[in-house]
């Protein structure tokens, strides 16, 4: 049932087209802040950074996508916790496939002088598993049901991706720090986030259950 639900969110999803919104301000972010020849961990943080509002974008869009009327169905049938689920994991799923393909055209593009590439990978998929769940908790939290009305939505996911930037025990700023101090001190081995990994999983995880016991609720 499962796999059924995220097949369904996910055609769902592409359907509805909502999704072309956030994937292109995020593909003008991209096009603005890194430019062939940049030093590749910098572009690394720049481009996992971003992954925080089109996250929290995306994960709104996936909630709201299905009818009223269609999603009482699914849920009747599935159970609206588990429905719910199935449309945060949908929009997670979206950011961290976009975000490894931004992190691979930065690895084609950069200049990855006196750094490991291997180590540079390694740490540019870090950074996007790390930027990529705290950008779903902040769309678990200023989503529906949780936050239905649009207006206090979008406020809330602006605020929300402020503190996942500027917060000094923010996973994402943690990891986007890591990438950009390491490139900044020339470090041939940039150390890998895990602590941020761990961090942003667990802040994702309690969002999401949180937003799954408030529509079981409600459902």
């Amino acid at each position: 049932m499962t796999a059924a639900l995220l097949r369904y969110q996910g055609a769902l999803l592409l359907r509805s087209q909502s999704w072309l919104a956030p994937f292109a301000v995020y593909a003008v972010f991209m096009g603005i802040g890194i430019q062939p020849g940049d030093r590749t961990l910098d572009s690394l943080g720049y481009a996992a950074a971003g992954l925080v509002p089109l996250t929290a974008w995306l994960v709104r869009v996936c909630v709201t996508a299905e009818p009223p009327a269609a999603r009482a169905c699914t849920a009747a049938a599935a159970g609206p916790a588990r429905v719910h689920a199935a449309a945060l994991l949908t929009g997670l799923g979206g950011a961290l496939l976009t975000g490894l393909l931004a992190a691979a055209y930065t690895l084609l593009v950069g200049d990855l002088a006196g750094h490991d590439p291997v180590r540079a990978v390694l740490a540019g998929a870090v950074a996007v598993g790390v930027c990529a769940p705290t950008g779903a908790a902040v769309g678990a939290v200023c989503g529906p049901p949780l936050v239905p009305g649009r207006g206090l939505a979008v406020l809330g996911a602006g605020l929300g991706t402020l503190l996942a930037w500027v917060v000094s025990v923010s996973p994402a700023r943690g990891a986007v720090s890591v990438l950009i101090g390491a490139a900044r001190a020339g470090a041939p081995e940039p150390a890998l986030p895990l602590g941020a990994l761990a961090g942003a999983l667990l802040l994702a995880g309690a969002a999401g259950a949180a937003a799954c016991r408030a529509s079981a609720r409600r459902g």
